[in-house]
C-alpha cells in the first residue's frame, strides 16, 4: 500500500494500453478566471487575490470553483509562531534540494514524480505560484520537470518505475493546481491526456491499481491518488464524466468496515488502517458528502488514533496517512480540526532536522520534507483541492 512501495508483490511494468489518440476525448471548458480581459499577472495571483476580483466584478466568478471554507480565529492561530518558523526553514531546505531539471527525490527515489509533485505542491501551499512569490521559480521547474516526464499516452511517470499509477496521480494533482494559476497551453494539452489516461484506464470495480490498464482488482490508496487529480482538474476545467465519479464514489464506499475504518482491497478480511481511512474520508468529502454514518464512524476511526508522539518510523506509513489525515480533519473542521492539528503540529516540529528537513526512512527527505510542510501550512488554504 506504500505510496512508493517498489518491493509490492505486483506484475512488471507492461506498456500502456492507451494509444496516443484517446479513446475518450476530454473536452476542456476554459476557466473563466482565464478571460482575455484580466491581464497575464492577474491570471497568475495567488486564489485569495483572485477571489477578492471577484468581490468587486461577480460576472468573472468561476462556476467550478468553491469559495473556500470560512475559518475561525482558532483554526488560523493554531499556526504558531514556532511552526512558522518551522515552515519557513522547511521550504527554505526543500527550494535547495531541487535538481537543476526541476526534479526532487534522492536514492531509489531520484527524480520521483509523485516526491516532484508534492514538492510543488508544498510551495503552492505557501501561497507561490508558477513564476511568482519567493518559490515561483520552483514551481515553474517542477512544472517543466513533470510536462517533460509525460508520454503519448498521458502518462506521467520517470524512467524505470515499474509502478507508475501513484506517481500519475499525484503529478496529475500537481499540474491541474497548477493549471488553475498559470494557463500555460502546453500544460493545458498535457493535463487533459493526464485526465484521459486516468479515465479510461478506471477498472469494473470503480478504482485504479498499479498499472495504468483496466485490470481486474483495484486498491483504495492508488484510487484515491486518481480521485484527487480527477476533482482538481474539474476545479480547474476540464469536463470529467459524471459516471466516472459515480463509479469511483461507490468504490470508496464498498471499501469501509465494520469498524468505521477502510481497507485496501474489497475482498473479506481486509483490515481498516489508518492511512486508508483518512484517504477515504477525503474522497468522501471530495465527493461533497459531509454528514452521514459512513462520515461519522470514520471520523470515530480515525481520532482513535490520533497522533500522540509515536513519530516518525515507528508507525507504517506516516507522512502518507498524515497527509490524508490533516485534510479530513481540515474538512470536518470543529473539535477534529482543533484536536488534530495541534498533536501533529507538535509531532512534526520536534521531528525537524536542523538543516530544515524532514527525513522518511522509506522513501526519500524530499518526500518526508514536502509532505510535512504540507500538513504544516493546511490552514493556509492557499489549494482548490484542499478547500472545503
Amino acid at each position: 500500500m506504500d505510496l512508493f512501495d517498489r518491493s509490492s508483490p505486483v506484475a512488471p511494468r507492461q506498456e500502456s494500453r492507451i494509444s496516443g489518440d484517446m479513446a475518450t476525448p476530454t473536452e476542456f471548458v476554459e476557466p473563466l478566471w482565464h478571460s482575455a480581459s484580466l491581464s497575464r499577472s492577474d491570471r497568475a495571483t495567488r486564489l485569495v487575490t483572485f477571489l477578492l476580483l471577484v468581490a468587486l466584478c461577480p460576472s468573472a466568478a468561476p462556476a467550478q470553483t468553491a469559495a473556500p471554507r470560512t475559518r475561525d480565529a482558532g483554526e488560523v492561530n493554531l499556526v504558531t509562531p514556532a511552526a512558522d518558523r518551522a515552515i519557513q526553514r522547511g521550504l527554505t531546505r526543500l527550494a535547495s534540494m531541487q535538481q537543476p531539471d526541476g526534479a526532487f527525490g534522492s536514492g531509489l527515489y531520484r527524480k520521483n514524480v509523485a516526491v516532484s509533485a508534492l514538492a510543488g505542491m508544498a510551495f503552492l501551499s505557501s501561497g507561490s505560484t508558477p513564476g511568482r512569490g519567493p518559490y515561483g521559480a520552483h514551481v515553474s521547474k517542477t512544472v517543466d520537470y513533470l510536462l517533460a516526464c509525460a508520454d503519448s499516452s498521458g502518462l506521467v511517470n520517470e524512467p524505470d518505475n515499474k509502478w507508475p499509477m501513484y506517481g500519475h496521480g499525484f503529478a496529475t494533482l500537481f499540474l491541474a493546481e497548477a493549471y488553475g494559476m498559470s494557463p500555460r497551453d502546453d500544460l493545458r494539452d498535457k493535463l487533459k491526456a493526464a485526465i484521459n489516461l486516468i479515465i479510461t484506464t478506471q477498472n469494473k470495480e470503480g478504482g485504479w491499481r498499479y498499472q495504468p490498464e483496466k485490470v481486474q482488482d483495484a486498491d483504495l490508496s492508488v484510487t484515491v491518488c486518481q480521485i484527487m487529480a480527477l476533482r482538481a482538474a474539474r476545479n480547474a476545467g476540464l469536463y470529467v464524466p459524471k459516471s466516472t465519479i459515480e463509479a469511483c464514489n461507490k468504490y470508496v464506499r464498498q471499501s469501509q468496515n465494520a469498524d468505521g475504518g477502510y481497507k485496501y482491497q474489497l475482498v473479506r478480511g481486509s483490515e481498516s488502517r489508518l492511512a486508508l481511512t483518512a484517504a477515504g474520508l477525503v474522497s468522501l468529502f471530495n465527493a461533497g458528502i459531509y454528514e452521514g454514518s459512513e462520515v461519522d464512524r470514520g471520523l470515530a476511526y480515525l481520532m482513535k488514533h490520533l497522533p500522540a508522539g509515536g513519530g516518525i518510523g515507528r508507525e507504517p506509513h506516516y507522512f502518507y496517512g498524515h497527509y490524508y489525515a490533516v485534510q479530513a480533519t481540515w474538512q470536518a473542521g470543529g473539535d477534529y480540526w482543533r484536536r488534530w492539528y495541534p498533536a501533529i503540529r507538535d509531532e512534526l516540529l520536534s521531528r525537524q532536522a536542523l538543516d530544515g528537513s524532514w527525513s522518511d526512512p522509506t522513501v526519500c527527505g524530499e518526500y518526508g520534507t514536502a509532505m510535512a510542510l504540507i500538513i504544516l501550512q493546511m490552514p493556509n488554504n492557499s489549494l482548490p483541492i484542499f478547500q472545503r
